[in-house]
């Protein structure tokens, strides 16, 4: 359960997202960004922002926390969806993950009892993982024959020509079962099971270190049973540069010594015995060392054997000393460091995505250490330290933009109190009492003119002119009709062009007097929009004088909190960081102890060859020697 991927929900028919946020969330753990996901959607449901989909995403959580490791606030959450009485499809998906937690916990049967409370079908590959927990707890419970009888049911034993590949999972599954049916003493149907893994077609590393794996446990257990041929016949599929070829070439040469024909273990045992130029303490290679002597001496070239097991006895004192100088450089410190700078990939995804350790640093006689790379404690105590690292870059940046945060308030402090007094000093709500004047005369006026029937009133300014014109001539008429400077005739006839324009001015303004009182009413209401906005922002200043500082007090004490659990959490994460570097260091140096006790046994195997050889010539000589002697005496 290394990666959170792992561990969460897997949908079935794709499902429409109404919620954003949770659209969001969902995004970034497809994207691989698991701790971005999680995170994300914490504050989503903080916020209340993931509803319709709340039952979704609190499994979408669970999942998360559990592929972190995070057991008890994994089982919360799922017991809290059971309790609420969520719906069978989420419940259901719930019990499945209760039941791995608590099987991942090591209580097997209140993980069978979970599981039992799963009813129907899980969705999408989740159904698969669903029956291998089971299958798991039956090998677990020694029920061998039930949990192949679960594993029958998900491939069958005949599958179609075109039905897909089983699955890894499926073939780790058979694997183990058919190990654990061999233990038993079933080896018919183990063996069988073994043998369909072992010649399952390859499509990736992982698949074919895996065929390698079941074809060296099928060819052991034949050696184990007597049968070198078959043992032959299953280790030859054995690739011969996958990680299990030394095995393989160790057991190839055992099957032709069981055969009675050490000739033809020479060639397995001479190419693994050459491996060990390479560097490292293989337990095959170093088993080779003294077996090809073996061999030598079984087709009685003695010298040649004694020569075979005087430089393995010399090879495993030169491998004793490297050793101890590799536990020497491990347990200086610079292992762990030089093992992050060989592998940086990982360390930016985010938390639990990292793809573990591929190489070695570059140490004196690193390859003493390739046996770590395969071993599964070692490979999550080093994805344990770079998610330490992780994090403590997540908080160290935090940190960084928690002081950026504070200059951005200080800032806006500064700026607010720069600005406060000429708010104070403004005349905004005096004004907006004048303009609110102002428009109240305005109604008025517009209701007198529309009382009235006032069209004038509504004239621009070119009518404006004409009519004061019209005013002017009509007064010019009237002081010449008195002074009688112009004959009646002439008076009578301009009086009359003076009355047509001003009937045309006001039948022009009588025409436009409906759609300028519509215009001018229009402009009022606008205008009273405006001042209603404008008493608004003035309220909002008012307000944010007295509540700017507060607001400004608070984000500040919020900072300084977060800060403080900052703070408080690093010297935290640095402390468990370097508990797992030393448990790194710790794990390292018991394997290179480990490979120093097994050099300590073939190295005195290889002395108790030379002894037996030595005493085996010693013997042959005086025999040679006495010969002579008894056939003087016979004479």
């Amino acid at each position: 359960m290394g990666t959170a991927a792992a561990q969460t929900p897997v949908p079935g028919a794709p499902q429409v997202i109404t919620a954003p946020h949770y659209g969001d969330t969902l995004f970034q753990f497809y994207q691989g960004r698991s701790f971005a996901a999680l995170t994300g959607l914490m504050v989503s449901q903080h916020f209340k922002r993931v509803s319709p989909h709340d039952d979704e995403a609190e499994v979408l959580r669970g999942g998360l926390l559990l592929g972190y490791g995070l057991h008890d606030e994994a089982e919360a959450v799922f017991a809290r969806l059971i309790e609420r009485q969520a719906p069978p499809e989420v419940q259901n998906r719930a019990w499945f993950y209760l039941a791995k937690l608590r099987h991942q916990r090591g209580l097997p049967e209140a993980s069978a009892l979970a599981l039992s409370r799963v009813a129907g079908r899980l969705p999408g590959t989740l159904e698969e993982d669903h029956q291998l927990l089971r299958a798991q707890l039956l090998l677990e419970a020694r029920d061998y024959r039930a949990a192949a009888a679960v594993l029958r049911a998900l491939q069958p034993e005949a599958p179609k020509k075109d039905a897909p590949p089983p699955s890894t999972a499926l073939l780790y599954a058979r694997y183990n079962l058919g190990v654990a049916l061999v233990k038993a003493g079933d080896e018919a149907e183990g063996q069988a099971l073994l043998d369909s893994v072992g010649q399952t077609p390859g499509p990736d590393e992982e698949v074919r270190s895996l065929r390698d794996r079941a074809n060296v446990a099928l060819g052991f257990a034949a050696l184990a049973a007597k049968k070198p041929r078959e043992a032959r016949a299953v280790l030859q599929r054995v690739r011969l540069q996958g990680p299990q070829s030394n095995k393989a070439l160790l057991g190839f040469g055992w099957a032709a010594a069981e055969l009675k024909d050490p000739q033809l273990a020479l060639a397995p045992w001479t190419e693994l015995a050459g491996r060990g130029a390479q560097g490292g303490a293989d337990a095959a290679v170093l088993e080779a060392r003294i077996a090809l002597p073996y061999a030598m001496a079984e087709l009685r070239a003695y010298q040649s054997a004694l020569q075979g097991y005087r430089q393995a006895a010399q090879g495993f004192e030169d491998e004793q000393r490297a050793l101890t100088e590799s536990i020497a450089a491990v347990r200086g410190g610079e292992f762990v460091n030089r093992l992050l700078d060989a592998n940086p990939e990982g360390s930016a995804p985010g938390l639990g995505v990292s793809p573990g350790m591929g190489r070695l640093p570059p140490l004196p006689h690193a390859a003493h250490l390739a046996p770590l790379l395969a071993g599964h404690g070692f490979q999550e105590a080093f994805k344990q330290l770079r998610d330490l690292q992780f994090l403590q870059h997540n908080v160290q940046q935090w940190q960084n933009n928690l002081g950026t945060y504070a200059d951005m308030l200080d800032n806006r402090r500064r700026a607010f109190e720069a600005r406060l007094p000429a708010a104070r000093n403004s005349r905004g709500a005096a004004e907006l009492a004048a303009l609110a004047e102002r428009r109240s005369a305005l109604v008025a006026e517009l209701a007198r003119t529309q009382a009235e029937g006032d069209v004038a009133a509504f004239a621009n300014p070119a009518e404006q002119a004409l009519q004061q014109r019209i005013e002017r001539s009509r007064s010019t008429l009237k002081a010449a009709e008195g002074a009688e400077v112009m004959d009646a005739a002439a008076l009578t006839e301009a009086a009359e062009r003076l009355r047509r324009a001003a009937g045309a001015l006001q039948w022009q303004l009588s025409q436009t007097y409906p759609e300028r009182r519509w215009e001018a009413t229009k402009a009022l209401r606008g205008a009273e929009a405006t001042l209603a906005e404008a008493r608004e922002r003035e309220a909002a200043l008012v307000r944010a004088q007295q509540e700017e500082p507060a607001r400004h007090a608070l984000f500040a004490e919020r900072i300084a909190q977060l800060s403080a659990r900052i703070t408080a959490l690093q010297p935290q994460l640095a402390g468990a960081a370097q508990l797992a570097q030393a448990r790194l260091q710790d794990i390292a140096v018991a394997e290179l102890q480990a490979q120093q006790e097994r050099l300590g046994v073939y190295a005195a195997q290889a002395r108790l060859a030379i002894a037996q050889i030595h005493d085996q010539a010693q013997f042959a000589r005086r025999t040679d020697a006495a010969a002579p002697a008894t056939e003087s005496n016979a004479r």
